[in-house]
């Protein structure tokens, strides 16, 4: 059984960038907001979230961009590990507000549910009918690489067959109120992980390969740790990170009026990474999260098709 851990699908949906490809000239400014409805249909939204809606959307393309849409047995050894910082805060303020001005039997039927932390990853997978390991993250900054590394360490234990990684969080005002009035990205980006040898047994595509992932308490130990996959070619980070880490290497990230992409970053960052061996990048992608604000930072080294 191979080890090495490939993605062989890549979804994003964002406003104003609705592919991996577009992630690399930055998502429109001004676009209109996504409407999972329109990828989904409206059965099963009414009353989800909106985080859990953009999952349910993102979860339905990548399975069709891995080509795994309608294939028999494919749910039985998928997985979902989701990662969103801000997923469902709006249901559960919305019925904290309501026990505490009544009580618990005031609340909607339909929202405690709903209020649960791990609702986004157990939604998909019902929705989708992926019966494998379900993990939700909610880890800060570095949570979205911190959810692609569960994600591979679950294929390389054998615990599945394939893994489907989320990155979702949404915009409303109780995202704003923790965030000091800073929109929500409003969407994000999914990755379907497997190993390599499963991809080329089912004729599937390899469209990255994971190399090192690292997490300390400072972004520079964390860069220590990855130098094994070998000097970047491109380094996809947050705006703010320190200028003088990597010299020389560029740069990329969301530009600022996409909002708080929290949650939803390393799995944004990586779906970037594809994009861009896609239009013909090699080398190593470094994608970094966290910084001086934050409590720790973390970093995956993404390397292109065919890399031994």
């Amino acid at each position: 059984m191979s080890a090495t851990v490939v993605v062989s699908g890549a979804a994003v949906l964002l406003p104003g960038a609705d592919s991996v490809r577009a992630l690399l000239a930055g998502p429109e400014q001004g676009a209109p907001a996504v409407v999972p409805a329109d990828l989904v249909g409206r059965k099963g939204l009414r009353y989800k979230d909106r985080a859990t809606q953009l999952g349910y959307a993102l979860a339905a393309l990548v399975l069709a961009d891995a080509g795994l849409t309608g294939e028999d047995g494919t749910a039985a050894g998928t997985g979902v590990v989701a990662s969103s910082n801000f997923g469902n805060l709006d249901t559960v303020t919305r019925a904290l507000d309501t026990i505490r001005a009544e009580t618990v039997t005031g609340t909607s039927p339909m929202d405690l549910p709903n209020a649960s932390s791990n609702v986004i990853a157990s939604s998909v997978a019902i929705k989708h009918g992926l019966r494998g390991p379900n993990l939700m993250v909610c880890n800060g900054p570095t949570s979205g690489l911190d959810a692609v590394h569960w994600a591979a360490t679950l294929l390389r234990a054998g615990r599945a067959e394939r893994m489907l990684v989320l990155g979702v969080e949404p915009d409303n005002e109780v995202v704003r109120r923790l965030t000091g009035g800073r929109p929500g990205v409003d969407g994000g980006a999914a990755l379907l992980l497997e190993r390599e040898d499963a991809v080329h047994a089912r004729g599937g595509t390899v469209r990255a390969v994971l190399g090192g992932y690292a997490r300390a308490g400072a972004v520079r130990d964390v860069l220590d740790r990855l130098a094994a996959a070998g000097e970047p070619a491109r380094c996809e980070a947050p705006a703010g990170l320190d200028a003088a880490l990597l010299p020389g290497v560029p740069r990329a990230g969301l530009p600022e009026h996409c909002g708080e992409a929290s949650g939803a970053l390393g799995v944004v960052q990586c779906a970037a990474a594809v994009g861009w061996f896609e239009d013909g990048g090699s080398g190593p992608v470094y994608a970094l999260t966290g910084g001086a604000d934050a409590d720790a930072g973390a970093g995956l080294a993404l390397l292109a098709p065919g890399t031994p």
